[in-house]
């Protein structure tokens, strides 16, 4: 057995115990509950500094829905089943999904906004990366991928989203008006 499966086995395990745990991990593996946080948020960051908002949120949007094409092929590259899919024995309490599991496009998802919010607004980090980490956790949980998923995922979201971010702040426009709040 392989320290990735042992480590899914471990998590996994955990699974059909606890009905308020089980409640949680699917609560947190819907990807509809991001919308309300979503738009809090972006209301804030037009209040915060408008300029920004008006071209980071169509940029943040584009990334996350360009990733989240991009994460369907590498799956269908990579072509790596899902956990509740290669193994019988395990605990799952949703349907399985598609078949390809490597990268989880929920990590890529969340990890792409936190990280771009990371680099903007660096105070935001304490609320966003738990979040990020419950969300990937909890589809381990759940039986729909196997850490290494959810870590490429990570990965490949957080470089991403800091990537677009930092353009961002190197925008002149934008960058005058953060150091200038009444402009």
């Amino acid at each position: 057995m392989s320290v990735d499966e042992s480590i899914f086995r471990a998590i996994n395990s955990l699974t059909g115990h606890s009905d308020t745990l089980d409640w949680f991990a699917l609560t947190l593996s819907n990807s509809s509950i991001l919308w309300t946080p979503g738009i809090i948020l972006t209301g804030y960051w037009l209040w915060l500094s408008w300029r920004e908002a008006l071209l980071g949120a169509p940029l943040l949007a584009a990334s996350i829905g360009l990733l989240d094409f991009l994460g369907a092929r590498i799956k269908d590259l990579v072509a790596r089943p899902r956990p509740c899919m290669a193994l019988l024995d395990i605990n799952q309490i949703e349907a399985c999904g598609k078949t390809f599991g490597f990268p989880s496009n929920h990590a890529i998802n969340t990890a792409t906004a936190a990280a771009f919010f990371q680099v903007l607004y660096p105070r935001s980090g304490w609320v966003s990366w738990p979040l990020v980490g419950l969300i990937g956790l909890s589809r381990v949980y759940i039986g729909a991928h196997y850490v290494t998923d959810v870590l490429g995922g990570w990965t490949i979201g957080g470089l991403f989203g800091a990537g677009v971010a930092w353009l961002i702040l190197r925008y002149s426009r934008v960058r005058s008006s953060r150091e200038n709040p009444a402009v």
